[in-house]
Formats: C-alpha cells, structure tokens, sequence
C-alpha cells in the first residue's frame, strides 16, 4: 500500500483568513519556515493580527507575481472551514489558482468552490485524506532505526524538531527520512499518512504502513500528533506510538505551557521525567528497548539569556540533552541518539 503523496505547484499564497493567533496558524507558520522559497505572499481577511512576514496580496497581486497554489494556513479547532472564507477562496479558485487545504472539512465539499474550480480549470487539493486500503497493526517488528517526537501537548514544537532533527542527520550523512503524519507535514515534505484523519482502529497500522522496512542504517524520523496527555487527541497519539515502534522518543514541550490548553479541565502538565516515564513505559510495549534521546523545548517566550540557564538547569535534572530546536539546533540530540541507538 503506497502512502499518500501530493504536489502542489509553487509558488504558493498562504492564506490565513481571520485566524486570532500563531497557535492557530501553525500551517502557514510551518510552511513559510521550511519552504521559504515557494512562499511569495500572505492573504488576510480585515483585522487578522497574525502576520508571516509576507506581502499581503489581493486576488490580483496573486495573479501578478504568478501564484499557482493557495495554502490554507489556518488549522483551527475541530478542522471546519468557517463560512465567511469563502467568498475569498472562491474568488481565487474562480481566478483559476489551485487551493490546497488541510482541514477536515473538505474543499470539494464545498460546492462554491467546486463550481469556481470547475468554471476555471483550478484544482482542489484535500491534504487530510488518508490512503484507502490501510492494514490493523499487526506489531511485526521492522528493520530500520526509527526516532518519533511525542508532545506534551499539541502545537509544541514536534514537527520542527523532527524537521530540524532530519536536517542535522543528513547534514552529518545518516540515511533519514522524515516521516509526515500530519497535514503541514505533508505539504513540506510531499507525501505522508495524515494520521488523525485515519478511523480508530487503523491508526496503528498506518503508523507501521508509514514507516516500512529498511535497511539496518536507516532512520526514519516520525512527526508526532497530538499528545498523550491531551484529553481530546490522546487516541491518536498511542496509535501512532505503538505502530512507530521508536527506538527512541524525544519529548517536545513549550516552556510557557502550563496546562493542558483548549481544555476546559484545565489539565495542569505533568513534571517532564513523569511525562517521559509513561511515554516510554507505552512505548515499550511494541519496542521494547526504546529510550529518551532528548526533549526538544520551544523557549520563545524567554530571553536568550533565560532560554540558556532553563535548559541547562533542564538537562542537569533529566540527564538528557535539552535543546531548543530551532534557536540552538539539534546537534545534541542526534548525537546522544547515534550514540545509544541499538
């Protein structure tokens, strides 16, 4: 069974409608940090206070500097598309500019935007669709080495540490692939399992079918979803734990998250060696030596002096690397993981 693949024709406009914050816009954040080249400007709806840095563009500023592909940029809660977008994604899908979303909503659900497209030759791109004909888990242990980034929370950093971690084992000339299991995911690296999208019972298996057999060198680098301490997308996440089968977890986590956030029970997090201790105790069951190669920490809500004393305070308790991923790289972690990797 082959993994879900995409292409989508750069250059791309992110658009981000009114989405109330950073948190929110992790798409279009993600996408103008990784594939910056593709990126030529941002499309905004009034009062919007996220911004990427990008030129702000109207449907014929697209058409001018040769956009081929609207992103949306927005994930929102419960992954709908809210009504009042789209008047502005039909009129860019009527200009005959390809929209590629990644919500659970889908655009070729919408029938405005289906006729726009329709009308003027432009492609619908649904991201969040998984692969038909995905297996159960079975448990069969794999060849290859496999590294998957857990949470805890969601929107903590685990897909720019896996990013940032692919990227410093190519640099050193380990065969790695980054594994996709999310939408942005997939529109930065091409193909992958949108893993929430995928029914209960096969989350395992697409894990396993996401990350196949390889050879004994190779490491697989798996992008986390959601976070087994979250409420609402615990499922997901012991799915796709179980089905990795890590030789090694690494904790990602925001300095400045206290709880559990978008949940009304108000879940306070838990001290990090607990949080590594049950994700390892839940790893183990389908790998059983796996190991914490580190904890990946977004600090950019301190000071760079701040940032330093907090992880070298972090790293002394755990004992384990601590690294912020993208403001001092992962250059620690890809080495304790080398190095204790069975």
């Amino acid at each position: 069974m082959q993994i879900t693949t995409i292409s989508l024709e750069a250059p791309y406009l992110l658009y981000l409608g009114d989405c109330p914050d950073m948190h929110h816009a992790k798409t279009g954040a993600g996408i103008a940090y990784w594939r910056p080249e593709r990126c030529v400007g941002q499309m905004r709806l009034p009062n919007c206070p996220v911004d990427l840095n990008l030129p702000e563009m109207d449907v014929q500023a697209a058409l001018d500097a040769g956009v081929r592909t609207v992103v949306v940029g927005v994930a929102p809660m419960g992954g709908q598309i809210p009504q009042h977008w789209i008047p502005q994604l039909k009129e860019l899908a009527s200009a005959g500019i390809n929209i590629a979303a990644g919500l659970h909503s889908k655009l070729c659900d919408i029938a405005e935007l289906v006729a726009a497209a329709d009308t003027s030759g432009a492609e619908l791109i649904d991201v969040r669709v998984p692969p038909e004909g995905i297996p159960v888990g079975d448990g069969r242990l794999r060849s290859g080495k496999r590294v998957l980034m857990v949470g805890t929370d969601c929107a903590v950093g685990k897909k720019y540490t896996a990013l940032a971690l692919h990227r410093e084992l190519e640099r050193r000339g380990i065969h790695a692939t980054f594994r996709a299991s999310g939408q942005t995911g997939i529109m930065i690296a091409g193909e992958g399992v949108p893993i929430d999208a995928v029914v209960a019972d096969f989350i395992s298996g697409a894990a396993e079918v996401l990350s196949p057999d390889n050879i004994d060198d190779h490491w697989d680098v798996i992008e986390g979803q959601g976070s087994l301490l979250n409420p609402s997308y615990s499922g997901v996440s012991l799915g796709l734990l179980h089905g990795s089968q890590p030789n090694a977890i690494i904790l990602c986590h925001d300095v400045a998250r206290k709880e559990i956030d978008e949940s009304g029970g108000h879940y306070p997090i838990p001290e990090l060696d607990e949080v590594i201790d049950d994700a390892l105790r839940l790893a183990r069951l389908t790998r059983s030596e796996c190991f914490c190669a580190g904890v990946s920490v977004n600090t950019s809500s301190l000071s760079d002096f701040d940032r330093d004393n907090y992880l070298s305070k972090l790293q002394s308790e755990l004992g384990l690397p601590c690294v912020d991923a993208v403001a001092t790289g992962m250059s620690p972690i890809a080495s304790f993981l080398l190095k204790y990797a069975s």
